[in-house]
């Protein structure tokens, strides 16, 4: 982890020279009466995970953050999603398609697509991948960086202070274990709207 402590981003205040939709999200956040904070990795490339995801209006929080920060995301579905009259808007909206039973398995298509951009690709994945209590986090999002060779930054939302962004971030070392451990202490104190719904940090337990 990184030795930077949690800052608020300019208090949620649009510049001149910001884009329009990064603006919006600025001025969303303060309406809302949200505190913005901006630790994010000096690389052009990483891999954000969100926590925790507890209910629907996890969605808006997100999209107003990351809009608050610049940050146009890149996000994966499966393929069916992108064919048809909906695949150009599915890809303007940042989606990324991936085929599930390709022999190429799922972690080396993204790690490959990640390698493969030359400029800013932020990718977002929510590792709970439901709303519900689940007792693991499913670990693609870390493979991916480990084999990427890029940083998993902490995204939260802490309902009660009325705090989000991106906290912090890490390199993966390889030792899974070691660093969920470190995610853990950074989530300890991060409170999601339905706290009783916060998905267990480990990996899933063998039966």
């Amino acid at each position: 982890m990184t030795d930077q402590t949690q800052h608020p981003d300019r208090n949620n205040t649009p510049s001149a020279g910001e884009p329009w939709w990064q603006k919006t999200g600025r001025w969303a956040l303060k309406l809302a009466g949200w505190t913005l904070v901006d630790n994010r990795p000096p690389e052009r490339k990483y891999i954000i995970i969100g926590a925790f995801h507890t209910t629907n209006w996890d969605l808006p929080l997100a999209l107003a953050l990351l809009s608050a920060l610049g940050i146009r995301p890149r996000w994966i579905g499966k393929e069916s999603l992108f064919r048809g009259p909906l695949g150009p808007v599915m890809r303007w909206l940042g989606g990324i398609p991936v085929k599930r039973h390709a022999r190429l398995n799922f972690v080396g298509q993204m790690a490959a697509r990640i390698r493969e951009e030359e400029g800013d690709f932020v990718v977002v994945i929510a590792p709970e991948g439901t709303r519900k209590a689940t007792d693991h986090w499913k670990t693609g999002f870390y493979y991916i960086a480990l084999e990427a060779g890029v940083p998993i930054a902490l995204g939260f939302g802490d309902y009660p202070s009325k705090t989000c962004g991106i906290g912090d971030y890490f390199c993966p070392s390889g030792d899974i274990e070691a660093d969920l451990e470190k995610i853990r202490a950074f989530y300890a104190h991060v409170r999601g709207y339905r706290p009783e719904n916060h998905g267990q940090i480990r990996v899933k337990p063998r039966k």
